[in-house]
């Protein structure tokens, strides 16, 4: 009857040994705690990790719970404790900027099936945040990418469409002067065409659809090309444009500029309304350290409701329009990666008015 006892005492030691064994050989921050919520032991990485030391041991984890950064680690621990076939799984981040995942798994007696406490495992998963988020951001900058340079794009080819309308007549009523001024037209626009794809196969294009050096650029020429590309347009929808320059430099990455100046005067343009005169004013005036362009439209406008969603991914307001819903979204992504700012101002039925904040000095905050 005796070597009973003495048989159960050495298999306790054993386990005992094999327990402490295992904590103090793993990599991985661990604890155990005991079912009186008792801290019985931890890893040497738990150590390092949580600033823990020999003196926290046989202490109650509510002493020890801000060496572990995590202020309910308590509560979670006693859930465990009286729901033996649960197991908890949550991202924590330390206050040294860390993540870890903390899984908290009973510690159960089998034989005499009771819980004995929890032991609390740390899984550094910061790395794969982290390449989760730059990821995701490498989605986002890709496709910003081909819906600037679809719009880029677009600009010198719509002009394009616009001088083979203007050659064919000129070509028809044999008038050579207006024959070369198209031709030199035709060449700008392709040299147009021409500095954007070099801008991107020559690097100079970032993955986010910027161009990397800003420089001063005149607001004027940029104007007067985007408005030369939507001539069709403006002289079929009887449009009438004004501008007003006070400020006729922008320090911008240039193929940016573009892509915002052509969506805002494209969708002023396309969104005016059939049944008034139209009329767009393309402003510029500084303001406390920046530079604000205003186009503004006396078209559709935007419901209050709907001014919240302009600015969204793939976001269409007209089905009857034609449209990807890309523009404005891809435009504010390009303001804010350049330290400007966007603001909407419209009523439905009245007209609208976009105002972009360029930033008059390259290293003025926002």
């Amino acid at each position: 009857m005796t070597e009973t006892p003495r048989n159960d005492a050495r298999q306790l030691r054993k386990l005992n040994f094999d327990l402490s064994n295992y904590f103090s050989n793993t990599i991985i921050p661990q604890l155990f705690v005991d079912a009186d919520l008792i801290l019985r032991i931890f890893t040497p990485p738990a150590m390092k990790q949580f600033s823990l030391s020999y003196d926290h041991v046989g202490k109650n984890i509510a002493d020890v719970k801000d060496n572990l950064r995590y202020p309910s680690v308590v509560e979670d621990i006693q859930e465990i404790i009286d729901n033996s076939s649960k197991v908890l799984e949550k991202e924590v981040q330390t206050t040294d900027g860390r993540w870890f995942q903390m899984n908290i798994v009973p510690y159960i007696e089998h034989e005499e099936d009771v819980i004995n406490g929890v032991i609390i495992t740390f899984v550094d998963i910061t790395r794969r945040l982290k390449a989760l988020r730059e990821l995701e951001k490498l989605n986002s900058q890709y496709e910003t990418l081909k819906y600037a340079l679809s719009h880029d794009i677009r600009q010198p080819i719509s002009t394009i469409t616009l001088i083979a309308d203007g050659l064919l007549m000129a070509h028809q009523k044999n008038d050579s002067r207006q024959f070369k001024k198209w031709i030199n037209t035709l060449k700008e626009s392709s040299r147009t065409l021409d500095a954007i794809v070099e801008d991107f196969t020559s690097g100079k294009v970032e993955e986010n659809g910027q161009a990397t050096d800003e420089m001063a650029l005149n607001i004027e020429e940029i104007s007067y090309d985007i408005l030369t590309a939507l001539k069709g347009d403006i002289r079929s929808k009887k449009i009438k444009i004004t501008t007003d320059l006070k400020v006729r430099e922008i320090i911008f990455p240039k193929s940016s500029l573009r892509s915002v100046f052509y969506n805002l005067i494209h969708n002023a343009v396309k969104f005016s309304d059939p049944n008034k005169t139209s009329e767009i004013k393309i402003s510029t005036e500084e303001v406390d350290g920046f530079v604000i362009l205003c186009v503004k439209d006396n078209g559709l406008g935007i419901a209050t409701e709907d001014q919240r969603r302009v600015f969204k991914k793939s976001s269409r307001l007209f089905k009857n329009i034609q449209g990807t819903g890309m523009g404005l979204y891809v435009v504010k992504n390009m303001i804010e990666e350049n330290k400007g700012r966007i603001k909407l101002e419209s009523e439905e039925g009245e007209g609208t008015t976009f105002s972009v904040f360029f930033k008059k000095e390259p290293n003025l905050p926002v």
